[in-house]
């Protein structure tokens, strides 16, 4: 699961802290041509405000009318307390060519999606808070009672469902760590947020990082090379070496190629490219096979000149390997606070 649907339990826990009925929809499983997969997330408040999506057409206005009305029956005392309600329940839409044409599925795909009135959030802080720690969190759903219960997960475990127990698998959100704050990484870090990238920057040279103030973006204190060690780059981290100068890019990709991180990149032309890493396996014993994870010259070739259009390049490339990984490696990322 993406982190924009991780953000659907951020808005859930914040409506029903506030005192809003809400309940849950999650996509557990899908035939034919699906616009969202499995794992997809949709919030849905009693007066009817929705965050995320299952399927970003009509699915989600009959869910909202279905919600609003179980809603009011509770309210006006015409369900009783405890009922099936208020218990998570399956809904599939598009079992028929008419059904998926009404609710504009395409292709005749069919969605199998679990109803769940959400009965309290404490889960979902927990949840949250493991995932901004970088954890892998297994979130385990009883259908017969509505039981939620967080474990340990590993990566490669996927969603599971066999009608008595629904296992979603929550993870960390993906980060960008950005060597350099010059004007190129001001125009990544700007796009990389609006992918919804916990973005990170850290340039020791004050006269560049001082200008550094972007909403959502951090400063990392320090030397690239102690930096890029002391965060422990994970599997959904990416470390993009943007300076331009050896000394401070370099240092960081000693660490960043040895790392888990799934995305290294480092600006510069082919010709440096190679020089550096000439360079990496001379003077500090860097393996081939580390050295090859070393994209450069960073970025898709687009034919990019402006430092606007490099960061396209660059962050296409990332959400290229990125989505290629998690296909691979069935992981999930979350919409958690930005660990500290």
């Amino acid at each position: 699961m993406d982190s924009l649907d991780l953000r659907v339990l951020c808005d859930a826990r914040d409506w029903h802290r506030a005192g809003h009925a809400v309940t849950l929809v999650t996509v557990v499983q899908t035939w034919g041509s699906a616009p969202r997969p499995p794992g997809a997330l949709l919030a849905v408040r009693d007066d009817g405000r929705v965050s995320g999506s299952v399927s970003g057409g009509c699915v989600e206005e009959d869910l909202i009318a279905r919600t609003k009305a179980a809603f009011g029956a509770l309210a006006a005392s015409t369900v009783p307390s405890g009922a099936s309600a208020t218990l998570p329940s399956e809904i599939v839409y598009g079992v028929s060519k008419e059904e998926a044409t009404r609710f504009g599925l395409p292709c005749g795909g069919t969605l199998l999606l679990v109803h769940e009135p959400l009965v309290d959030s404490a889960w979902i802080s927990d949840l949250l808070d493991r995932t901004a720690r970088h954890q892998l969190v297994t979130r385990s759903l009883d259908m017969k009672n509505g039981l939620v219960t967080l474990s340990g997960a590993q990566r490669g475990q996927t969603l599971a469902y066999d009608g008595a127990l629904l296992r979603t698998v929550f993870g960390p959100k993906w980060r960008l760590l950005l060597i350099g704050a010059g004007q190129l990484s001001q125009a990544v870090a700007h796009m990389a947020s609006m992918l919804d990238f916990e973005v990170l920057v850290c340039d020791p040279r004050e006269e560049y990082s001082a200008g550094l103030d972007m909403v959502g973006v951090q400063r990392l204190m320090g030397m690239p090379d102690d930096v890029v060690r002391e965060m422990q780059p994970d599997p959904h981290t990416a470390i993009v070496a943007l300076t331009h100068d050896p000394k401070l890019d370099d240092m960081a990709l000693l660490e960043a190629l040895k790392s888990e991180a799934f995305y290294v990149g480092a600006l510069g032309s082919s010709r440096t490219q190679a020089t550096r890493k000439q360079r990496l396996a001379e003077h500090f014993d860097m393996r081939e096979d580390e050295l090859a994870r070393l994209h450069g010259p960073v970025g898709l070739k687009i034919g990019a000149k402006t430092p606007a259009e490099i960061a396209v390049s660059i962050l296409a490339e990332v959400v290229q390997v990125k989505n290629a990984d998690a296909s691979v490696a069935n992981s999930t990322s979350s919409c958690a606070a930005p660990a500290a």
